[in-house]
């Protein structure tokens, strides 16, 4: 064997290891995902109830409404700012439908964009004080899910709103075409979001502000403008969530959506640890929202002690931040 043959393996193996790294590095919650999915339909504690139409159909109807809602938070991280009235403002919604419904006599048709429209207009707000007054988006935000919780408790007097109209519940429990009717809703969204971010001069810019804002200023990225918009179509996505949340649950109560911030922050968060590790993107965080589903429900199904869930989904949060972090500080340096 020649000199240069001993001295070529190590460099191809190096070479090799190269190639592999980012493709694992890219893809593997993606594989983290679908053996938790062989893992749970194999497993013979769960392997009877995992893949079943009804437990199918239940999880993926369920995580819909965490993914758009995790969609509508994506947009101000993208923007490099962070938004903690996820589930304050899902809730908000839920309760403007409930109430326009069963007080006012006003149709459904009327009322959803009533609320829709409503829980932008709470962007709207969040967003003017973090893009023209430059606060910290983390303690706005904060605040204004505090404020939003209390009125919604002050209204409600921490009742329930029940009877909800049979077209509502409908589209939350019944499918088309063998598919959850929220899914195809949630299909909408991502085609939307994806669209905006990837394919519009709107959504390059937001790219740009979260990697730089400083320097988007300086090539003329209006940047306190997109900054705004980022929080209302945020805020509106959330209302779009609060009102599947109702469809699912059929009644609105106070309390109802909280969970929704956290759900969808770690989905957020380890969808910037996939497919573009580093980088907040819109598959990963789908793949964010599932691998957090799968993983509760499995657990739930073998029979899983209450605080596993909250435990479980704790860490995650961790973790998906730390790691998210570490690869956005690399591909930054």
């Amino acid at each position: 064997m020649s000199t240069d043959a001993v001295v070529d393996a190590p460099s191809r193996t190096r070479s090799r290891r190269r190639a592999v790294g980012p493709i694992v590095e890219r893809f593997g919650l993606v594989w983290a995902l679908l053996a938790l999915i062989a893992f749970f339909s194999l497993w013979p504690t769960t392997s009877d109830s995992f893949l079943t139409t009804d437990n199918l159909r239940t999880l993926f109807a369920n995580e819909a409404v965490v993914a758009i809602a995790a969609l509508g938070a994506l947009l101000p991280f993208v923007a490099g700012q962070f938004d903690l009235t996820i589930g304050a403002i899902a809730m908000l919604s839920s309760m403007i439908v409930a109430a326009i419904v069963t007080e006012t006599g006003v149709p459904l048709v009327a009322a959803v964009p009533i609320a829709v429209v409503a829980c932008a207009g709470v962007g709207l707000i969040s967003g003017s004080v973090v893009a023209y007054l430059r606060a910290p988006a983390i303690v706005i935000s904060l605040g204004m899910a505090t404020l939003i919780g209390g009125v919604v408790l002050l209204y409600s007097g921490s009742r329930s709103i029940i009877g909800m109209p049979a077209a509502l519940t409908d589209f939350g429990s019944l499918t088309w075409l063998g598919v959850p009717r929220p899914v195809w809703l949630l299909l909408v969204v991502v085609l939307v979001v994806g669209f905006v971010i990837r394919y519009t001069v709107t959504g390059r810019s937001l790219l740009m502000i979260g990697s730089n804002a400083e320097a988007a200023r300086l090539v003329g990225v209006r940047t306190r403008r997109l900054i705004l918009l980022s929080f209302v179509l945020a805020g509106l996505f959330y209302g779009v969530a609060g009102v599947l949340l109702l469809a699912r649950t059929g009644a609105a109560t106070p309390g109802d959506g909280l969970g929704l911030t956290v759900g969808a922050l770690t989905a957020v968060f380890l969808g910037a640890t996939t497919i573009k590790p580093g980088r907040f993107n819109v598959p990963g965080t789908i793949v964010g929202v599932f691998f957090v589903a799968v993983s509760i429900n499995g657990l739930t199904l073998a029979g899983a002690a209450d605080w596993v869930d909250p435990v479980f989904t704790g860490a995650a949060v961790v973790v998906a931040v730390a790691a998210s972090t570490m690869l956005a500080q690399r591909r930054s340096g």
